[in-house]
């Protein structure tokens, strides 16, 4: 393990990063990385030894644990790493999923169906009847936001602001413009402050109303109220978005399986998985860094190292799966990492699984003729800062629709 991978592969991946990540792969499952640029920084590439360190406690994700020059500008520029459970270890951790992993049992997720279901055929409704959409601005975005603004109990009003905040917000705090996120951050924080207070006085049975209980019985402090506000946000909306855009580019991509999905919608759940694994929303797990020395996949990684794991190189491991570069609606076993493994495991996999189902569904079944309005590689994939694998946007021709 000689070479340091350029920052340019975390940031700006591009069409199709798997084949430079295979190349890397093959040679170690762990290389040295320019991420954040500067720092002592590690990529993990093959799925072992990712999903060995998803669940490893040595790997802090805690702020606290990051490099003194680091920081104190993660926790003055981002709302989002200091208090939630996305960014905690045993027992802060525990304490912060506590009040709300009730609202996000499978149980509970399953009585909003017919909502969701409600959500995707208004939006499809709104399309023309022939003519082209973008599915991002048109669909994808917008039914997740509203199925988590719903589910918290915030105002749909100020849907454009959420897009806004978390767009920003969710960048990496080392390496995205900090007079950006902290003015992000600042706005962020006044509304929510202003509609917690608002909503002390009318405590309802929603999770915004849970969670202001939490903080009331000294469970959470104010800021850990607002940075879990802002990890349901963004983690709620953002990671669905992008599990539709990748996924219909997909399917369109793959005419075969596309068909074979129309015919066999019973497959819907497994095509799922299979564009989580190939095509996930998040190319990378969120921050960790090494609280003590330690040794990952044959490399020695010093404490204090930040450890960036590879979801998309992970779901591409042809250690793991038997010819991982073809898209395949019926692969099974599909074990994939893309909710991650271990204590961290995705909070929101059943809501986010919920949506899947029932839009892909409602879409292949309502638009019989749906076709990219470019060709594919005019399909323009998001470069930034954040962990995020999704499309800027995902222009379509609708041709046919049909009713509810």
């Amino acid at each position: 393990m000689t070479d340091v991978i350029p920052t340019e592969f975390f940031t700006q991946p591009g069409a199709n990063p798997h084949a430079a990540a295979a190349e890397l792969r093959s040679r170690c499952p762990v290389h040295r990385i320019d991420v954040p640029p500067g720092a002592e920084a590690y990529a993990v590439l093959g799925n072992k030894v990712v999903e060995e360190a998803l669940g490893d406690a040595r790997l802090s994700k805690q702020v606290e644990n990051l490099p003194a020059r680091y920081r104190h500008r993660a926790v003055t520029n981002s709302l989002l790493v200091v208090g939630n459970l996305g960014f905690a270890d045993p027992p802060k951790h525990t304490r912060l999923k506590k009040p709300i992993s009730r609202a996000f049992l499978p149980s509970r997720v399953a009585r909003l169906r017919p909502r969701v279901q409600a959500i995707v055929d208004d939006l499809i409704d709104a399309f023309p009847e022939n003519g082209e959409i973008d599915l991002l601005t048109e669909f994808a975005l917008p039914l997740p936001l509203t199925v988590i603004c719903e589910y918290l109990g915030i105002p749909m009003a100020d849907r454009p602001l959420f897009l806004e905040w978390s767009y920003v917000l969710s960048q990496d705090p080392l390496q995205h413009d900090e007079a950006e996120l902290k003015a992000a951050s600042e706005e962020f924080s006044d509304y929510f402050t202003q509609l917690v207070a608002e909503r002390r006085k009318d405590l309802r049975d929603d999770l915004l109303s849970e969670i202001i209980r939490a903080r009331d019985a000294g469970v959470y402090s104010e800021q850990e109220l607002l940075s879990t506000l802002l990890l349901l946000i963004i983690a709620g909306h953002k990671t669905v978005a992008n599990m539709l855009g990748n996924g219909t580019a997909l399917l369109l991509r793959h005419p075969g399986q596309l068909a074979l999905l129309r015919a066999r919608p019973e497959l819907i759940p497994s095509a799922i998985e299979e564009i989580l694994r190939y095509e996930g929303s998040a190319a990378w797990a969120s921050m960790r860094i090494a609280a003590e020395d330690m040794h990952l996949g044959g490399v020695d990684i010093p404490k204090g190292s930040f450890v960036h794991l590879s979801l998309s190189s992970a779901g591409h491991d042809p250690d793991v799966y038997d010819d991982p570069e073809r898209f395949d609606v019926t692969r099974s076993p599909n074990r994939h990492l893309s909710f991650g493994h271990g204590p961290h495991f995705c909070i929101g996999a059943p809501l986010g699984r919920l949506q899947g189902e029932i839009a892909f569904s409602t879409l292949l079944r309502r638009l019989p003729r749906l076709e990219l309005a470019v060709p594919p590689q005019e399909i323009a994939w998001l470069s930034d800062s954040s962990l995020s694998r999704g499309l800027e946007s995902l222009p379509l021709r609708v041709g046919k629709r049909l009713p509810r």
